[in-house]
This record gives C-alpha cells, sequence and structure tokens, in this order.
C-alpha cells in the first residue's frame, strides 16, 4: 500500500541514524568536557565565546539568544549565573531602553580565553580529526545546507554578524 510517504531506502536510513547519533552524543561529549575541565556547561561557553567575538564584548540578549540557539528565558537564567560569577553584565541598551545588553567582563574574557583551548581541543578531537580535508568541506557544505533547510529565512550560518 502507497499512502504517499517518501519512506528512506537503506542508504538514507544509515546516513540518517548516523546523523542522529552524532546530534545526541556530541553535545553531551562537548559538555562533559566543559563541566570537567572548566566548570561551565556548553550552554555557558557558547554565551562567552558569543559575546567575546561581538565588537565591545556586547550584544542585545535577544540576539544572544539566537546566537546560542537558546530561548531568551534559558538565556536569562544563564546569564543570571554568570553574573553571579563576575564574567557577564547586563544593562539595558543604550541605543534602546527596551532591550537589554549583555558584556563579558574582563574576568568573563578571563575564562574564555582559559577554556577555549580545550574546547578546541575536544572539538579536533570529536569532529575534525576523524576526517580529511574533504571531509571536513564537504561537513561545512552540509551543515550550510541543512541549516537552510531548517531556517530558510535565517542567516546562511550561526554565527552571523549582529544585526
Amino acid at each position: 500500500m502507497n499512502d504517499g510517504t517518501r519512506w528512506l531506502d537503506p542508504e538514507e536510513l544509515a546516513s540518517w541514524r548516523a546523523m542522529a547519533g552524532i546530534v545526541f552524543m556530541l553535545p553531551a561529549a562537548l559538555d562533559a568536557q566543559l563541566q570537567r575541565d572548566a566548570g561551565i556547561t556548553h550552554f555557558e561557553y557558547t554565551v562567552m565565546a558569543g559575546l567575546s567575538e561581538a565588537e565591545g564584548r556586547r550584544l542585545r540578549m535577544s540576539y544572544l539568544a539566537l546566537l546560542a540557539n537558546g530561548s531568551l528565558s534559558r538565556l536569562s537564567h544563564v546569564v543570571k549565573r554568570l553574573e553571579k560569577q563576575g564574567w557577564v553584565v547586563r544593562a539595558p541598551d543604550p541605543a534602546d531602553g527596551r532591550y537589554t545588553v549583555a558584556t563579558l567582563t574582563d574576568a568573563g574574557w578571563d575564562k574564555v580565553v582559559a577554556t577555549a583551548p580545550g574546547h578546541a581541543d575536544a572539538v579536533r578531537q570529536f569532529v575534525i580529526d576523524p576526517l580529511t580535508r574533504a571531509q571536513v568541506r564537504h561537513l561545512g557544505e552540509i551543515g550550510k545546507r541543512i541549516h537552510q533547510a531548517l531556517d530558510p529565512d535565517g542567516d546562511d550560518c550561526p554565527g552571523a554578524s549582529p544585526p
């Protein structure tokens, strides 16, 4: 009986299962490394790294939530924890007080600088080193295509410049 469903063929199914395994396992592996070596979560690191790369080490919370791929509510809770550590401060946006801006402090910058090498090693170990240079390029192309399918109206790639 053909109900119109486009079922996956064996090769497509194997590819999907391999990717699904990555989607589940990679975040946990990166989180474990960051928790073990730096005492922070992968989400916290993503927030601080995003701020570290921004002009003036500051971004609107709404944009930072998009960059970190989290809800504004989740981001607010995380930034509150980062504030308690002295790594981030929040203030009204001087350009438009309806928005809140998060700024990475000097202590936050130091935390990112200290944490980045271990995170880069983990990304290299789990993603880059198992692949050839050509496969790394293909992975980038594949990631962009899947991102476009998930967010057709969004940027070409996460982490694009803020508005």
